[in-house]
């Protein structure tokens, strides 16, 4: 798991890099040590990159003036977010479908875009994704949705995420007063599962096999990416540390500071 100049040269002559975002490339609005570099790396050397994050509060274009706001430019196209993949499941799953959403813009907005109306009523599904606008009132009319046949989807799986303050609750843990009361277990989009992880594949026309993927969590980044076969980089830049990863029953292919001793500083 320890770097060596082996592995991380094997690394190196990877066609292409998953990069999760939130705790590798910034905490909130601070930009993380040597990304800017790392992301010059990439755009130097013709690297296939795709940025895929488990948020759901912003779009691929706000994500894009976000680096943009911190010194980076990165193309619209080089994003992937769990909004779009749960409005793009949902699409296929029920066509024209209605939902009852609580998440941010990024969430709403592709939903949208994949063809669902907004509905408090009587709708398909009730989908939950990251928000700093939750109410009693909002997990209340979810759980009435809910126990009135609307099925729960989450974005994502996490528990926590990393801010510039320190470790904040995440989807799964906002979601889960909703699953206790109603007893139903939502499904989540998000990695790890399969389905976001074929997509960002799908993406950078690559197969799994020629591909790293580079993240901060364990039980998201680190274990999708040994589901679907692919060299594992774990960054202790965001929640995840020596000691804490030991509680896991599976191993990263490699631990790294951040993502400037990827390419050796």
């Amino acid at each position: 798991m320890n770097p060596t100049l082996e592995t991380l040269e094997a690394l190196r002559k990877k066609e292409a890099f998953i990069c999760d975002m939130d705790g590798v490339i910034y905490h909130g609005n601070r930009l993380l040590n040597h990304v800017k570099e790392f992301v010059q790396w990439l755009q130097t050397n013709g690297k296939k990159f795709l940025f895929l994050t488990n948020s759901s509060e912003r779009s691929p274009r706000e994500l894009c003036h976000k680096l943009a706001r911190m010194g980076l430019s990165v193309a619209e196209d080089h994003f992937y977010t769990s909004a779009l993949a749960t409005a793009s499941f949902l699409s296929g799953q029920c066509p024209n479908g209605s939902a009852y959403v609580i998440g941010e813009p990024g969430l709403v907005n592709a939903m949208y875009d994949a063809g669902f109306t907004m509905n408090d009523y009587n709708p398909d599904y009730v989908v939950f994704g990251e928000t700093r606008s939750l109410s009693y009132e909002k997990i209340e009319r979810a759980i009435r949705l809910i126990q009135g046949g609307a099925k729960l989807i989450g974005t994502n799986s996490d528990l926590t995420g990393p801010s510039e303050r320190g470790i904040v609750p995440a989807c799964r843990a906002l979601i889960s007063p909703i699953e206790m009361a109603t007893g139903k277990q939502a499904y989540y989009i998000g990695k790890p599962n399969p389905l976001i992880m074929r997509h960002a594949l799908k993406t950078l026309d690559c197969h799994a096999n020629n591909t790293a993927i580079i993240g901060d969590r364990m039980d998201t980044d680190i274990i999708a990416g040994i589901e679907c076969e692919m060299d594992t980089i774990l960054v202790l830049s965001g929640v995840s540390t020596r000691e804490n990863i030991q509680q896991f029953p599976y191993n990263p292919s490699i631990i790294l500071h951040d993502v400037g001793e990827l390419i050796g500083l």
